[in-house]
């Protein structure tokens, strides 16, 4: 059985000179997953007692081959010092004990030159190649890394598939996330179960491997009072309150804002998302919490909530009645909301990092969309320095695709400029400046299309205006900067 595509994920930002791992995984046809597992399989596992959501129609998926071995050409021009071939020999690799698929982390690589570099991984026998998501080198150690993550999974306790061991184990080992959280509906968790979501998350919870936020979701389309929406709550520390829409004493914006506010010693952050919902998203004229809602998930597989489809938007939502207008995160910024922009999974399918929801969902796939991703600056991964860049607006979204983006603005006495610097291996096709909610320029990049690079393009910015960046790949793939406000 011969590999399709290979799965190649390193990181984003690093320094001349400087280790780094090649995370790679071979991918084949698509395999239902059956429920299966006897009383003394340990989780996680590939096959378990929680693979299917018969109400939702979710069956869990892989897209990995079941086994294979050979070797990989690992190759970036002569700036990549390290081993020439990567080696599968059947045995020692997988995620988990028993587990034969090519599944294996390479270490012992460094780039020796400043700039972009792509890494190519090419099995000579079947001819199949696979390309890394760029990385950016710079001649010192970079203050400020690029991580990457997606905060929003559902579990078997709510509406979708697998226990949290699974999610976890999967979102770090085969998503290859550096960050991630499950937000289930707390609506049906009891407390008992809530203290044991708490101690996974914070079992998994590694510094410099992988970090988890202790999250929830706060699920509230109750039109009796204005159909406020879903909000994801993130504790900065170990954990928290539950928060339950269907409890008397949260069941409303106001007071989910007023239980927040009573937590001594407690930080949260508070997430809106698929906000240009009909059925599910958000009324924005219920207000704004500054010191909660930092960031809006701009991107889930629902869609976009960036803007109407009939304004320009690929991605717009479907499910359950599709979008409305004035709930979109433009309608928002237009408010004088000041969000960040985060991406998100909402996956349902039990695979954070790795979403297959075309596959898994048995029931109407043609309604959802890739997951989205949220890449943060931080200098460490760490709980406290995810959840701080989340808070101060240190964020970008993608839809499931590792674009670099890093967008500067510099303000001036008589207007405003901004650098941009993006790159995608999958190549750039459109590069939009956003100025309150318009496409005021559309660029394109010069000789490699993979990247672009603009060091002070002028933007007519206004006291109150807000601007931002939007990447488009060639297959279709985007990137938003997070908004900056004159």
């Amino acid at each position: 059985m011969e590999p399709t595509a290979i799965r190649c994920v390193v990181p984003s930002r690093i320094a001349v000179g400087e280790p780094f791992s090649i995370k790679v995984k071979l991918l084949g046809l698509v395999r239902k997953i059956e429920c299966s597992g006897l009383f003394n399989d340990r989780k996680p596992a590939l096959h378990g007692p929680f693979n299917l959501n018969v109400s939702r129609q979710i069956q869990y998926h892989d897209n990995c081959l079941p086994e294979w071995s050979g070797q990989l050409m690992a190759d970036a021009g002569s700036a990549l010092a390290g081993p020439k071939e990567l080696v599968f020999d059947g045995k020692q690799q997988g995620v988990f004990p028993g587990d034969t698929r090519p599944i294996r982390v390479f270490g012992g690589f460094t780039l020796n030159a400043p700039g972009f570099h792509f890494i190519r991984l090419v099995d000579k026998k079947s001819g199949t190649e696979g390309v890394s998501n760029p990385i950016w080198v710079t001649e010192k150690a970079p203050d400020c890394r690029i991580f990457w993550g997606d905060p929003h999974w559902q579990t078997f306790f709510s509406d979708g598939i697998r226990c949290p061991e699974e999610l976890y184990a999967f979102a770090r080992d085969e998503g290859f996330l550096d960050f991630g959280a499950i937000s289930d509906h707390m609506e049906a968790v009891t407390d008992r179960q809530w203290d044991y979501f708490q101690a996974v998350t914070n079992d998994y919870n590694e510094p410099d491997r992988f970090v988890t936020l202790v999250g929830q979701e706060w699920t509230n389309h109750n039109k009796a009072v204005g159909a406020p929406g879903h909000r994801n709550i993130y504790y900065r520390g170990n954990g928290g309150p539950a928060l339950r829409s269907n409890d008397l004493d949260c069941d409303t914006l106001v007071k989910l804002w007023r239980k927040l506010d009573s937590l001594a010693g407690i930080e949260a952050i508070a997430i809106p998302h698929h906000s240009a919902n009909v059925c599910l998203g958000v009324d924005w004229a219920q207000g704004w919490n500054p010191r909660y809602e930092k960031a809006v998930e701009i991107h889930s597989v629902w869609g976009n909530s960036e803007k109407h489809h009939d304004d320009g938007n690929p991605m717009p939502i479907v499910h359950c009645y599709g979008e409305t207008r004035g709930r979109h995160v433009i309608d928002a910024l237009k408010l004088g909301y000041k969000f960040s922009f985060v991406g998100g999974g909402d996956i349902h399918d039990g695979r954070p990092g790795d979403q297959l929801y075309t596959e898994s969902y048995l029931s109407k796939p043609e309604k959802f969309w890739p997951a989205g991703h949220t890449a943060v600056f931080a200098p460490s991964l760490s709980r406290n320095a995810v959840f701080d860049a989340i808070r101060d607006h240190r964020t970008y979204a993608t839809t499931q695709s590792r674009i670099y983006l890093d967008v500067i603005f510099r303000d001036q006495k008589e207007d405003h400029r901004v650098a941009i610097q993006a790159a995608s291996e999958e190549g750039i096709s459109k590069v939009a400046i956003v100025l309150n909610g318009d496409d005021v320029q559309t660029l394109e990049p010069d000789d490699d299309k993979r990247i672009f690079v603009r060091d002070d393009l002028a933007i007519p910015m206004k006291p109150g205006d807000f601007c931002y960046v939007r990447i488009t790949t060639n297959r279709n793939n985007i990137a938003w900067s997070s908004p900056h406000w004159a």
